[in-house]
């Protein structure tokens, strides 16, 4: 079998548990398999077979990974935040080319009339009290007339998803199956997941992160992984205790909130004897990932990835190797290397430049954005590189540091400041929470720095404390000029903080 999202489910015991959601049954391997047929008959039925693309709109949890698992070997998936408003349906439907939208049979929100005016395919979700996490049957309204009824091939799309744009459209990043099953097995050798790991997933299932890193590389390994109902952080410790996973994966701001809860959930920290950690999606600060492991007594695994290339690209080892705070890890997959951020060369393995990577799980392309393509991939060394858009820089041990985002970095009148530097000070302060640094306008410098700061519960620090703070552990130029006290840091859809547009979003631009 070739390189395809069947082949990753395959070969594993038909009896063995492969999906499951806290206090739910298990759907095993056989099941997921025979829950294939029936979809691809399904989807057959009603003109929708390879190559369609199929919009998924529905609430996290076991059936929203099996359909994405189970529709990925009939046809194109395409997951979608179930927040958005109509008229960004409408905006991701028609720039889909979407023939056919799933939702839960009791939906009746903004994604249907949306699907409407496009004339799509609806397709209805419905689950049986009893059965198996993650089982359902499909129902339709309407047709799309006939449809290739072939399997896809390695080469054929598995997956599509928007980057998140912060100013710019979002471009469309098409993954292959055979992206989707380099990254699993990526995946799955870093972190040598086995039949007897169980993940729990708490990352939402619009996302790659945990599409791929929790869903499908389990599944390539013949694990398990059960799917909460999306991340809160008041239930977190009453699903570990309930799902005894043997690691979870998260991204940063979802730890700290599990931290902050840690304190009065010792005993099932204690109990849940967890073998890792894994963190991603945006850069985990050194205080962090000391107080987790401290916490729960099990190596955290930092990784780095991004939609391009199939989630992973760097991650740091599993004992006996270090695993270094504020380090991103070794190569994990892909060939990694730093380019000259202008110039299409790469440079020598110690140079601090853009971050570029080569593989069999980076996406062929942006769709119908030639110029997106032409400024993000380039040829050197007869292999085609694609410009992550990230600064760093590799250490003697071949561990990869992010200095930053090229366009996140700070240019405050000639001085440059990585705003992941200065957040990792500022959290070393006990009673700062949370803390994000951001580029705001200057009229002589250009740009200065701010940020802005969640406390920890009962502080009573203020803005000149905070600055202080900083001055005594960083040069004058990187102390943010204004900090911001806030109860909750503005977040995007998918959890992650996003520095771009900060400013605006708190008041703080002209």
């Amino acid at each position: 079998m070739t390189h395809t999202v069947s082949a990753l489910i395959a070969d594993h015991p038909g009896p063995a548990p492969a999906i499951g959601a806290p206090e739910r049954e298990w759907l095993s391997f056989d099941a997921l398999r025979a829950l294939t047929q029936t979809v691809r008959e399904s989807l057959h039925s009603v003109g929708i077979g390879r190559g369609d693309r199929v919009a998924i709109v529905l609430p996290n949890g076991p059936e929203m990974a099996t359909a994405f698992v189970t529709i990925a070997q009939v046809a194109t998936t395409a997951p979608l935040n179930p927040a958005y408003r109509e008229e960004e349906y409408e905006f991701y439907l028609e720039d889909l080319q979407a023939k056919a939208l799933v939702v839960a049979a009791d939906y009746d929100g903004p994604a249907l009339p949306a699907a409407a005016k496009f004339g799509l395919v609806v397709l209805r979700l419905s689950t049986q009290e009893g059965d198996a996490a993650g089982a359902f049957t499909l129902s339709a309204e309407g047709t799309a007339g006939s449809c290739d009824t072939a399997a896809p091939e390695a080469s054929d799309v598995a997956l599509i998803l928007h980057t998140s744009g912060t100013t710019s459209r979002p471009k469309i990043v098409p993954l292959l199956q055979s992206n989707v099953y380099a990254s699993a097995q990526n995946i799955l050798t870093s972190l040598a997941l086995t039949p007897e790991d169980r993940c729990l997933n708490v990352m939402p299932l619009f996302h790659i992160h945990g599409l791929i890193a929790a869903v499908s590389a389990s599944l390539a390994a013949g694990a398990q992984i059960s799917c909460a109902p999306g991340f809160n952080a008041l239930r977190f410790f009453g699903q570990l205790d309930t799902v005894r996973p043997s690691w979870y994966t998260a991204v940063p701001t979802m730890h700290q909130a599990i931290l902050a809860r840690a304190g009065r959930n010792k005993d099932v920290i204690d109990a849940a004897n967890l073998r890792f950690l894994r963190s991603s999606s945006a850069s985990l600060p050194a205080p962090v990932m000391e107080a987790l492991v401290e916490t729960f007594g099990a190596p955290v695994v930092e990784a780095y990835g991004m939609t391009e290339a199939t989630h992973q690209m760097c991650c740091n080892p599993l004992p006996p190797r270090a695993q270094k705070p504020g380090s991103v890890g070794v190569a994990a997959g892909p060939e990694v290397r730093i380019a000259h951020e202008t110039e299409d060369r790469l440079l020598d393995h110690s140079a601090t430049g853009e971050i570029v990577i080569s593989g069999p799980n980076v996406t062929p392309g942006y769709e119908s954005n030639p110029k997106a393509n032409e400024d993000g991939f380039f040829s050197a060394e007869d292999k085609r590189w694609f410009r992550t858009g990230d600064q760093g820089a590799f250490d003697d041990e071949g561990y990869l540091n992010l200095t930053g985002r090229l366009k996140e970095i700070i240019n405050r009148g000639g001085e440059k400041i990585s705003p992941l530097e200065v957040d990792a000070v500022m959290l070393g302060h006990p009673e700062i929470a949370q803390v994000v640094c951001f580029a705001v306008p200057h009229d002589k410098l250009g740009e200065d720095i701010a940020a802005a700061v969640v406390l920890r519960e009962g502080s009573t620090l203020d803005e000149r404390a905070i600055r202080a703070f900083t001055a005594e552990h960083l040069a004058d130029f990187k102390v943010p000029r204004s900090v911001v006290v806030l109860e909750e840091i503005p977040k995007g859809a998918t959890g992650k903080i996003q520095r771009i547009g900060m400013a605006e979003k708190l008041g703080l631009t002209p």
